[in-house]
């Protein structure tokens, strides 16, 4: 069989790039090969490598040394290249498995970032999503057990879950579903990778792996619902403070327990004009400083309010930089925030009939 590599189309006249991978691959072979064989000419063929004086031993001193020098700087220059190359690679990853979110969706005002606790890495084992549905805005936050890169398959095969059944499923319970039969068939893949013999160790991580998962449903009105499988409430901030949505009891977390056959969703109030909501997965409460005592988010987001900081963006920045440096610029677990802002105006119809009744009530 032959087979014809296809090439993209150039223009009539356009002059081709030489590929100059071939050498660079000759210069990180060559250059570490030329300094070897510098030092062992010197050694083998220069007279004055073999007197025994003080200054043939200083002149063959500084040979070596030079050309040590240059085999660290240039292991050091290829190391530096390659890890620029993979960060390049986890930064596009990051952008598909993490995509940033629109800055406003059916008028909320939406902002989210992580904060990775592998020092130099883009990609941990938090999760997020925001999306504009028939159903109203579905947001999902989420964090896998552990961080890192042994997360990312959890996080890929959860969030591409919720992309599809947030528009398919009318029922946040049926959403939770679909997550729960998403990540089980993954871990069950990742047991049959690790354990190609047959059987599962209980004792390897894959038997212990867990998702906490938020799901939150905000309806046109501002009315929210919710389904919450182990992950921390939400903050709700608004001009009289900073307060939890809800104290109801969240379900287990998917991955170790079935859930129960009956998910009725939560009805957590109304999300009203000019209030913002501030989904975080635990790491930004269990941030410690070096005395160990907890980062308090909810003092962070109360100045926040104080100070008219309740942008969203304007709200990541200052809870990043206050966790960083209660940490002393080193978290040691993944972190997440999703802030949403409600920016739609007020129906004045529904504004006035909430009037007339509490006039009524009272």
């Amino acid at each position: 069989m032959i087979r014809i590599k296809a090439r993209a189309p150039t223009r009539r006249g356009s002059v081709r790039k030489p590929d100059r991978r071939p050498l660079c691959r000759a210069l990180t072979l060559g250059l570490p090969t030329v300094w070897g064989a510098l030092a062992v000419t010197y050694k083998l063929a220069c007279p004055l490598a073999q007197h025994d004086g003080t200054g043939a031993r200083i002149a063959t001193s500084a040979v070596f040394f030079a050309v040590g020098t240059g085999l660290i700087v240039h292991v050091r220059r290829t190391l530096l290249r390659e890890l620029r190359q993979a960060r390049r690679v986890a930064g596009a990853a990051q952008s598909v498995l993490l995509r940033p979110p629109p800055p406003r969706l059916d008028g909320l005002s939406v902002a989210a970032a992580q904060l990775s606790a592998d020092r130099g890495a883009v990609i941990g084992g938090d999760l997020y999503e925001a999306v504009a549905t028939e159903h109203g805005v579905r947001v999902v936050m989420g964090d896998v057990r552990g961080h890192g890169l042994s997360a990312i398959g959890t996080v890929a095969a959860v969030l591409g879950s919720f992309r599809e059944a947030v528009h398919d499923e009318p029922e946040l319970a049926r959403v939770v579903r679909r997550l729960e039969r998403a990540l089980a068939r993954h871990l069950r893949e990742r047991a049959r990778a690790e354990h190609p013999a047959g059987g599962l160790d209980p004792d390897q991580p894959v038997a212990e792996e867990f998702v906490t998962v938020l799901l939150l449903e905000i309806a046109r009105d501002g009315e929210i619902r919710a389904l919450n499988c182990g992950h921390p409430w939400p903050y709700l901030l608004s001009g009289t403070g900073v307060v939890p949505l809800t104290r109801a009891d969240p379900l287990p977390p998917l991955g170790p327990f079935p859930l129960p056959p009956d998910l009725p969703a939560t009805h957590c109030g109304h999300l009203r004009p000019g209030e913002t909501l501030v989904l975080y997965t635990d790491g930004a409460e269990d941030a410690r400083d070096a005395r160990g005592r907890f980062f308090s988010l909810p003092t962070v987001l109360a100045e926040a309010v104080r100070d008219h900081s309740v942008r969203p963006q304007t709200l990541l920045r200052r809870v990043f930089t206050a966790v960083l440096r209660h940490t002393g610029g080193t978290p040691t677990d993944d972190i997440a925030l999703l802030v949403l802002r409600n920016d739609r105006r007020p129906d004045p119809w529904t504004t006035r009939a909430n009037a007339d009744g509490q006039a009524t009530a009272v």
